[in-house]
């Protein structure tokens, strides 16, 4: 069975709820016909979820990038008999970017749904729109229990471009939250988790050194200074503070992986053989566990920065090394979130706490005093993958959980 989408958006005008899909599946497979790969606009799916909320009588606001290209969508179905309650409540939060699918093999259209053997086949599938379509299913029975005055608490929702490529968007939403004097009790992104409860994940940061040496022959080796050579000294040291990591005493082991962690990913120069190069640089990324700062590995590489480049300007002046930060998301924390987590635990089948060592956008909102945790359907297994696919009891699962959370709100 193929699910066949549109990719145009909704005149604003004309929007009314029986344009749009009836249920999650329906949804998912409307999403994914969205190629929202981060290089892309996010713009027609958003202008398309905008009409579908307006038409339910919601008001929404809109965030933009620089450009103006990809924009945040935040939503609030009020609380309280007069619905003037826009303050307090939970937000859930999605992101609509994917990653690209270039070069990988995929055995259907990846923009086209597809559900075979009880999954749900496309990019974005688990990660993470299957979650954003069962916040649009259910929607509209949150805004018929708020016109009945029957919501105790607002429901925000929270969509989000570049979450792939440095979670860009969540930022400006939570700018734009504090700007309106919003502040939520909680937030749960729904990252896929198997529907289980993560509690806390590590941060991320990456960066880019630059050796900058000197060219010579090769012939004439000491006239130079090899930026190769001083570059894989410091990608050494790099190493040898990955392994210092896993040895501290202030590890957490209910992580999946319980250490800090450090790792070279990139690595170019050189010219030709017979050439003393006089550049290299190489990225790496450090992922802390939440308790950890990025001192804590920054401070040693800028130590043996300085030494190295003593010896390399000791020897031609002109030469130096850079340390540059290219991006990085905050650690999400576990230590504001215990309410939450015995909200969510009486939801879930699995009452387990987790924790991670991928990045979510969940750390932007517990660092703007905002206590998060993360669940959604899929597994992260499948994030990224060709194929990339969602169970559809996974959906269901999600589905059955955000309506107990809004009987909760509503209770």
């Amino acid at each position: 069975m193929t699910l066949t989408v549109s990719n145009h958006s909704t005149m604003l005008s004309k929007a009314h709820v029986s344009d749009y899909p009836s249920d999650s599946l329906d949804w998912l497979g409307r999403l994914i016909g969205f190629d929202t790969v981060s290089r892309h606009s996010n713009l027609a799916l958003i202008h398309d979820v905008q009409g579908y909320c307006q038409a339910l009588g919601l008001d929404t606001t809109l965030s933009f990038n620089d450009q103006k290209d990809k924009a945040n969508l935040f939503v609030t179905v009020k609380a309280g008999m007069q619905q003037d309650i826009v303050s307090g409540g939970i937000v859930l939060s999605g992101h609509t970017d994917v990653v690209p699918v270039d070069g990988q093999n995929w055995s259907s259209q990846p923009f086209n749904a597809v559900v075979k053997d009880g999954k749900l086949f496309g990019r974005g599938a688990c990660d993470m729109k299957g979650f954003i379509a069962c916040l649009l299913t259910l929607l509209p029975k949150a805004v018929d229990l708020s016109n009945q005055g029957k919501l105790k608490k607002p429901l925000h929702l929270a969509l989000s471009f570049d979450e792939e490529v440095g979670c860009l968007g969540a930022p400006l939403i939570l700018a734009d939250l504090k700007a309106r004097g919003i502040q939520p009790d909680y937030c749960i992104v729904g990252e896929p988790t198997n529907m289980k409860m993560v509690t806390a994940h590590k941060g991320i940061a990456v960066y880019r050194c630059r050796v900058h040496g000197k060219s010579a022959h090769s012939s004439l080796t000491n006239r130079g200074v090899n930026a190769i050579s001083y570059a894989s000294r410091l990608v050494a040291f790099v190493d040898d503070l990955a392994e210092d990591l896993k040895s501290r005493d202030d590890i957490d082991e209910v992580f999946d992986v319980p250490f800090a962690t450090l790792s070279v990913g990139t690595i170019s120069g050189g010219t030709a053989t017979n050439i003393v190069p006089n550049f290299c640089e190489f990225t790496f990324d450090y992922r802390n566990l939440p308790h950890m700062s990025q001192d804590d590995i920054v401070i040693p590489i800028q130590n043996k920065i300085a030494e190295l480049s003593k010896q390399m300007q000791d020897r031609a002046p002109e030469t130096k090394i850079e340390l540059l930060q290219e991006e990085g998301v905050p650690a999400m924390t576990d230590r504001d979130s215990k309410a939450l987590q015995d909200l969510i635990a009486a939801l879930v089948d699995d009452d387990q706490r987790h924790k991670v060592a991928y990045a979510t956008e969940g750390g932007q909102f517990t660092n703007a005093g905002i206590p998060t945790i993360i669940c959604g359907p899929g597994s992260i297994e499948q994030a990224h993958k060709p194929d990339e696919f969602v169970e559809i009891s996974q959906i269901k699962r999600c589905d059955i959980f955000l309506q107990k959370l809004l009987e909760g709100l509503s209770a």
